[in-house]
């Protein structure tokens, strides 16, 4: 996104985020934050992990773990998070958002000794 258009993407986004974003489930918003803030693009650099970590912390704020995203996924997660932005189309990279928030609980299930 041109420089110029952030101030405004980045105000629709808020607006966005206090009007409409509630309404989502708790992991669905998480991706679509993470996924609407990495493209409008409004740092030089850092918009990968600042929109990662926007996600996990609209993720802790419901009460579910962290997402982290493993290397084996990262062509998933890349193809996934393109087809939202060019496509409009976001059922991928929440699907994978989702499957990914759910494997971030196998710690917790070891730690507590239940088998999953």
């Amino acid at each position: 996104m041109e420089a110029l258009h952030v101030p405004q993407a980045m105000a629709d986004f808020i607006g966005w985020y206090d009007t409409q974003a509630m309404q989502l489930h708790p992991v669905e918003r998480a991706a679509r934050v993470h996924g609407e803030f990495v493209k409008i693009h409004p740092f030089v650099d850092g918009n990968g992990w600042t929109s990662r970590l926007l996600m996990n912390l609209e993720l802790m704020k419901a009460g579910f773990p962290a997402a982290v995203l493993s290397v084996q996924r990262r062509l998933e997660y890349y193809e996934a998070l393109d087809r939202a932005h060019c496509h409009d189309d976001y059922a991928p990279f929440l699907t994978l958002i989702a499957a990914v928030v759910v494997e971030s609980f196998d710690p917790y299930w070891w730690a507590l000794g239940v088998k999953a």
